[in-house]
């Protein structure tokens, strides 16, 4: 067997992936602070939320996801083989052929916009509505930039250039951030989320212009044309198709999210309030799940040899990468339990956002933690089968996983939202009344149902691969120890925030309350967590450490 050896260590890749998505999602976090504080829970909240769904199912759908399954372990493959000069064809016909598709879907998008939205919120009436169709309009160019913009990752992340390909969303919000600074203070909710549409799709444009110039310099054998009969091209189509399909099966989940939140009380708030904790929730799995899963895949696509060979070294990266997702997500569900108020207050609360709506969030927030761990290591179970060339099996349990987050979300946030409600109050558990109602909170649901969803396609998955690669388990005691350091340093964390921060506040610095006390707890809860890591004998925990201090000397 010949496996084609990275030039950095095996864990420099996904740290990569880590470093650019982290930047990326703080800078979207600043991104949705700067929103919560100019639009709160309103009407235009909920309009910019439910609207920059739409096409965003386009962008799921063709975009990076997509791409990576399909198009990446082609094209990986061809570069491992030494066949610079096919692989920069394929690489040019694949993204002519999109670019087609591309053109003709942003059309139909942009002439249809209002029948999608009687689809996807279907409880927005009147002026909102009205209101999230010409956004809708606006945003829908941006989509294809965006496609585009995956495009050029996979090129770049086959080149083993992670950095830049996921730092450049940076650049798309720093282009929102300054749309609101420069047009707030001279400008109504109405007409700002107007201009925040047209700020987004330049920071579209911008994102993919950052890439164009790295993807020339690595590819240079690029040439743009239309021509299916090469092999290449053949595999990477008939691998699109179901992969495509997949994309729309687990569109469908947001979709039912949106159209379910839309019918919940005033419509607009469940919507906003979803969109704020899908926020947070997206960081830990884009994070840790995705970093992981966008590392492995190209290189998980280079393995050459016999079947039992590629297995072999598929289950040695398997474990590899579900110990390292696993060692930073139980953590994170953890922490959205335990001081998920803090973070939710420190991101949001100010101006129109109110310690209501920070409540709200939260609540949603612990319904996400339901399928957390599921779900990010489910990223990196399909990444496998897609390195294996076998797109049909995640999209069949997608298919499973998507009936079942539909029928779950209706029964928990609607049928069921009365009773939630009541077993709240049992417990005495602070009810936030949103928008005049509490019927929001059926939102919680929504998340919760999607989690036990979550759960069972990974159990699919991971036994599909077992079946077919070998047993590739996670230690029970492994899990217990990280388990057992997460609850100490939740522990920690929220007894700081319940308990000392009230007496510390007024001995520290005013401004920005909500931040500092998020910083804090957030200080206090990752600290405990790796000392207790550390003190069980995590290898995980000394190497992350040992690779910070690294860098830090560097």
């Amino acid at each position: 067997m010949s496996e084609v050896k990275p030039a950095r260590p095996r864990a420099g890749f996904a740290v990569l992936v880590a470093a650019g998505i982290l930047l990326s999602r703080l800078s979207g976090l600043v991104r949705e602070k700067v929103f919560a504080h100019y639009f709160g829970n309103s009407d235009a909240a909920g309009v910019f939320k439910a609207a920059i769904r739409i096409p965003n199912f386009l962008q799921n759908m063709l975009g990076e996801g997509v791409l990576s399954a399909s198009f990446i372990p082609v094209y990986a493959r061809l570069l491992a083989e030494g066949d610079e000069k096919l692989a920069g064809r394929v690489a040019g016909i694949i993204a002519t052929l999109l670019s087609l598709v591309i053109a003709v879907f942003v059309l139909l998008g942009v002439l249809f916009t209002p029948a999608l939205l009687w689809a996807i919120a279907p409880g927005f009436k009147g002026q909102v509505r009205e209101l999230t169709i010409l956004v809708v309009r606006i945003l829908f160019p941006g989509v294809g930039l965006l496609v585009l913009y995956a495009w050029c990752l996979g090129i770049m992340n086959s080149h083993g250039k992670f950095f830049l390909a996921y730092v450049a969303p940076v650049l798309m919000n720093i282009a929102m951030i300054a749309t609101m600074f420069i047009f707030a203070p001279r400008m109504n909710q109405t007409s700002l989320v107007i201009a925040l549409a047209w700020g987004t799709l330049v920071g579209a444009a911008l994102q993919l212009g950052l890439q164009i110039p790295f993807v020339l310099r690595y590819e240079r054998h690029l040439r743009i044309a239309i021509d299916t009969t090469l092999q290449p091209v053949r595999d990477i189509v008939r691998n699109f198709v179901p992969v495509v399909i997949g994309r729309g099966v687990v569109q469908l989940s947001a979709w039912l999210d949106n159209l379910l939140a839309s019918l919940l009380g005033t419509g607009t708030a469940a919507v906003a309030g979803l969109g704020y904790a899908q926020t947070i929730y997206l960081l830990p799995i884009s994070l840790f799940g995705m970093s992981v899963a966008a590392a492995e895949l190209p290189q998980m696509s280079r393995v050459v040899g016999t079947d039992e060979e590629i297995f072999a070294a598929l289950r040695k990266r398997m474990q590899r990468g579900l110990r390292q997702i696993a060692f930073f997500v139980i953590p994170s569900v953890v922490a959205f339990i335990a001081i998920g108020k803090a973070l939710v207050a420190a991101l949001y609360q100010g101006g129109h956002f109110t310690s209501a709506d920070t409540i709200f969030v939260w609540y949603i927030l612990i319904g996400s933690t339901v399928g957390m761990l599921a779900v990010t290591l489910g990223r990196l179970y399909s990444s496998a089968f897609y390195a294996l060339r076998d797109p049909r099996t995640p999209l069949r349990f997608a298919m499973v996983r998507v009936a079942l987050t539909g029928a779950l979300g209706w029964i928990f946030a609607i049928p069921l939202r009365p009773l939630m409600l009541s077993a709240l109050a049992a417990m005495h558990v602070p009810i936030p009344v949103i928008g005049g109602s509490t019927a929001p909170l059926g939102a919680i649901g929504l998340t919760a149902s999607a989690g036990l969803a979550g759960w069972l396609e990974f159990a699919l998955l991971r036994r599909a691969l077992a079946r077919r690669a070998g047993a590739m388990n996670i230690p029970r005691s492994y899990l217990a120890q990280l388990w057992a350091s997460a609850i100490v340093a939740g522990i920690a964390g929220v007894s700081f925030y319940v308990f000392v921060t009230p007496r510390l506040g007024p001995h520290l610095p005013t401004i920005l309350p909500h931040i500092r006390d998020g910083l804090i707890v957030c200080g206090i809860y990752g600290i405990v967590y790796f000392a207790v890591a550390m003190l069980l004998g995590v290898p995980e925990a000394r190497a992350t450490l040992g690779r910070f201090l690294l860098r830090s000397r560097a």
